[in-house]
C-alpha cells in the first residue's frame, strides 16, 4: 500500500499533527516552512564577469571545423556566444527558474536545493526526479507542470534536487557516489520532508541514484522509472543477443569514454583548464548536449533553444560547480565501478519501469539481460528522442511516467 508519513518534528506540535485527521497537510505544511525558501540572487557583476571573459576569448587560436567530429563545432559554440553577449538576459531565467518554488535543508552535513511543486489532484504522490550531468534541475521545468497537472487521474508533489555538488546544493568535502547521494536524497524525502513512501525518476546519474534508492530503501521507494541503464551484470551477457549488443555498445563507447576517464580519475586536472573558461565549459557540454540527444537536421539549436542550453551552462558557471559535479564520476569508482552486485542472484526487485529513447547513447541492453538487474514491469520503446528526455520530450516522458505509477496506487 501506498501512503505518506508523519516527518520527524519534534515536540508538542507534531503529536498535535499526528492526532489531526488532516495530519499530512498540516506536515506537509510544517516541513516546507520549517526548511529555507530559497531564491536565486545573482547580482549583475557576476553576470559582467562571465560576459567579459566570453568577450576575451581567443577564437584565431581554434581550428576552422564545419562538423562536430573532433569535438564541439566553432562555429556554432562562436555563434552561441556572441548570442550569450549580446542577446541573452540570464537575469529573466534567474526570473523564469525563481517562479517555482525552491528550499534549501540540511540533510546530515550539506544543505540541499530542490524545486518542490505541489500536485493539483486530490490524491497527490511524491515523486523526485533526478538530473546528471551535464545537466541539471533546469531540464525538469518543462516537465514538473505536466506531472502536477491531475491528468490520467494521477498527480504527483514532484520533488527536483540539485544533486550535492551540483548547481544550488552544497559541495561534499570529498567526492561521493551515486549510492551515497541515493542515501542523502532518501533522507531530504523522508527525515525532512516527512514522505513515508515515493516515487523516483531518472536519467543519466539520476538513473543510478533511482536505482540504488530502491535497492537500498525498499521499504521507501516504491517504484522507479529510468531513462538509461548503466549497470552490468557479473555474469556479463548470456545470449547471442546479448553479446551482439556488448560489442556494439563497446564500439561506440570507446568514441565517448574519454570525458568519462577523465573525471573518474583525474578531475581536478580539468578542473584547471575550466576556472574561469565560460567558453571552455560551454564547449565541453555542448558536445554532449548535441552527441547523446535526437539532433534534427544536425543542428543542435533545432532541438535545444539557446536560451535552454544557455540556462544550464549558467547555472554550472554561476555556483561554482564545474568541479564538483565531476566528482560523481569518482565517487562512483570507489563504490565499485559499474557492476551492480557481486552476486548473480541479486537484483533490484522494486518494480520498475525503463524508457528507451533511440538516441540515447548508452544504448540499452536486450530485455533479458535488463531483467536479471531490475524487475522490469514496464517497457517502453519511444518513437523519438534521446538522453535528455525530459527537456527534448516532456510530454512523452510524462505520459509513460503516469501511465506506470498509475499502476501501482
Amino acid at each position: 500500500m501506498f501512503y505518506k508519513s508523519q516527518s520527524n518534528c519534534d515536540g508538542d506540535v507534531t503529536d498535535y499533527f499526528i492526532k489531526s485527521k488532516l495530519d499530512f497537510f498540516y506536515l506537509f505544511i510544517y516541513n516546507i516552512y520549517m526548511n529555507d525558501l530559497f531564491k536565486i540572487n545573482f547580482k549583475n557583476e557576476d553576470v559582467i564577469k562571465i560576459q567579459n571573459k566570453i568577450k576575451e576569448f581567443n577564437w584565431s587560436k581554434i581550428l576552422s571545423s564545419k562538423t562536430w567530429e573532433m569535438g564541439t563545432n566553432p562555429d556554432k559554440l562562436k555563434e552561441l556566444c556572441e548570442y550569450w553577449t549580446d542577446e541573452y538576459d540570464w537575469f529573466t531565467d534567474q526570473d523564469y527558474l525563481n517562479s517555482f518554488n525552491q528550499h534549501k535543508s540540511y540533510v546530515d552535513d550539506l544543505k540541499l536545493h530542490f524545486v518542490f511543486e505541489k500536485g493539483k489532484g486530490e490524491n497527490n504522490y511524491p515523486l523526485v526526479l533526478l538530473h546528471g550531468w551535464p545537466g541539471s534541475v533546469s531540464e525538469f521545468h518543462n516537465i514538473i507542470p505536466m506531472l502536477t497537472e491531475n491528468s490520467s487521474n494521477i498527480s504527483f508533489d514532484v520533488i527536483a534536487p540539485s544533486l550535492p555538488g551540483f548547481g544550488f546544493s552544497d559541495k561534499p568535502n570529498e567526492p561521493i557516489g551515486p549510492r551515497k547521494m541515493a542515501n542523502y536524497i532518501n533522507k531530504l524525502l523522508v527525515d525532512v520532508l516527512g514522505y513515508k513512501n515515493y516515487f523516483a525518476q531518472g536519467g543519466d546519474w539520476g538513473s543510478y541514484i533511482a536505482a540504488w534508492l530502491a535497492f537500498d530503501n525498499p521499504e521507501n521507494c516504491k517504484g522507479i522509472h529510468v531513462n538509461m541503464m548503466g549497470f552490468r551484470h557479473v555474469n556479463g551477457t548470456q545470449n547471442e543477443e546479448e553479446k551482439k549488443w556488448e560489442d556494439d555498445f563497446e564500439l561506440n563507447v570507446e568514441l565517448q569514454k574519454g570525458y568519462m576517464t577523465q573525471k573518474a580519475t583525474k578531475p581536478l586536472t580539468l578542473a584547471y583548464s575550466m576556472i574561469d573558461n565560460p567558453v571552455g565549459v560551454a564547449a565541453w557540454i555542448l558536445e554532449k548536449f548535441h552527441g547523446w540527444s535526437d539532433i534534427k537536421d544536425n543542428d543542435l539549436f533545432s532541438t535545444f533553444t539557446k536560451d535552454e542550453l544557455l540556462r544550464n551552462i549558467m547555472i554550472y558557471l554561476l555556483t561554482n560547480t564545474f568541479e564538483s559535479s565531476s566528482w560523481i564520476y569518482y565517487g562512483r569508482r570507489l563504490e565499485g565501478g559499474r557492476i551492480f552486485s557481486n552476486n548473480p542472484l541479486t537484483r533490484i526487485e522494486t518494480p520498475t519501469a525503463c524508457s528507451l529513447f533511440p538516441k540515447e547513447f548508452l544504448k540499452w541492453p536486450p530485455k533479458s539481460y535488463v531483467d536479471r538487474i531490475y524487475n522490469v514491469k514496464q517497457w517502453t520503446e519511444m518513437p523519438r528522442g534521446g538522453h535528455f528526455a525530459a527537456l527534448e520530450e516532456p510530454t512523452l516522458l510524462s505520459n509513460d511516467i503516469k501511465t506506470f505509477f498509475k499502476n501501482l496506487v
